[in-house]
C-alpha cells in the first residue's frame, strides 16, 4: 500500500457496537495506543477521519488531533459532525477550524460539501488545508472537477449534459462488472446506478426494476434503453 488511511469517523451503528470506527473517539488513551502503533509499524504515510467527538457535547477533536499529531499521523480529515449526529443537521466547521489552528499536520474539512461556493467557503471559514467530499458525489462524479477548478481560480465546468452523464455512467457500471465479476458486480452497482439515476430524476420503479436485474448484460441494456429515451420519459412509463 501507498498509505494507510484510518477510519475513525464512521458513525454506522454495526460499526460502532463492535468499537470501531467513531466510537473509539471516546476512549482518547485507546485512539493513542493504535495510532502510535500503527505508525511504527508501517513506512508509508498514516492518515486519519474522525468527527468533532462522541457527542455534541464532547467535542474531542482537538484533543484527538493532537494525539494523531503526537503519534506520528501525517494528515488529519475532520467531519464536521459528532459520532452521536450520524448524518442529521448540519455540519458546523467551527471544530475544524479549532483543530487546523492547533496542529501543524494537514488538516482536510468535510461534511456537507455539495457545490464549488461551498467547497470555497468551507475552506475560507476553517483554515484547513483541503477539503474531502463524500456523499455529494455520489451519482456526480464531476462535482470534484468542478470544485478543484473554483479552488483553482479557473472557470467551473458546466455539468454534464444528460448524454454525457448517462455515458459516465456506462462507464462506471462496465468498470463495476470487470472489477467484481458476474455475480457480485450487478449487485455492488445498484447503490452506485441508484445515486446516478436519482440525481437525474428517475423515478424510484425504474430504479427498482434496474435493482431487479442480476447480470450484467441486462443492466447494461436497461441503462442504454433509458439514455435512449427522452429525459421527461422513463422506463416505468
Amino acid at each position: 500500500a501507498q498509505i494507510i488511511d484510518i477510519n475513525m469517523g464512521c458513525p454506522a451503528k454495526k460499526v460502532c457496537r463492535k468499537a470501531a470506527g467513531s466510537a473509539l473517539l471516546a476512549d482518547e488513551e485507546l485512539v493513542a495506543n493504535i495510532l502510535h502503533a500503527v505508525v511504527a509499524a508501517v513506512d508509508v504515510p498514516v492518515t486519519l477521519k474522525i468527527r468533532t467527538g462522541p457527542t455534541p457535547e464532547r467535542r474531542n477533536g482537538v484533543t484527538i488531533a493532537r494525539i494523531a499529531e503526537d503519534a506520528g499521523i501525517a494528515a488529519i480529515a475532520v467531519h464536521g459532525r459528532s459520532r452521536a449526529c450520524a448524518f442529521g443537521g448540519e455540519a458546523e466547521y467551527d471544530t475544524i477550524a479549532a483543530i487546523a489552528a492547533t496542529v501543524d499536520i494537514p488538516v482536510w474539512a468535510n461534511g456537507d460539501i455539495d457545490s464549488p461556493a461551498k467547497a470555497q467557503a468551507v475552506l475560507a471559514h476553517t483554515g484547513a488545508a483541503g477539503i474531502m467530499i463524500g456523499r455529494a458525489a455520489q451519482g456526480r462524479p464531476w462535482l470534484c472537477g468542478q470544485v478543484a477548478a473554483r479552488l483553482g481560480g479557473r472557470p467551473v465546468p458546466a455539468t454534464p449534459d444528460r448524454d454525457t452523464q448517462f455515458a459516465v455512467l456506462s462507464e462506471h457500471l462496465a468498470a463495476l462488472h470487470a472489477f467484481y465479476g458476474d455475480f457480485l458486480g450487478p449487485r455492488i452497482a445498484r447503490k452506485h446506478v441508484g445515486w446516478y439515476l436519482t440525481d437525474a430524476g428517475v423515478s424510484a420503479e425504474t430504479r427498482r426494476l434496474f435493482n431487479r436485474l442480476e447480470t450484467p448484460a441486462a443492466q447494461l441494456a436497461l441503462l442504454a434503453e433509458l439514455a435512449a429515451r427522452q429525459p421527461t420519459q422513463d422506463l416505468a412509463a
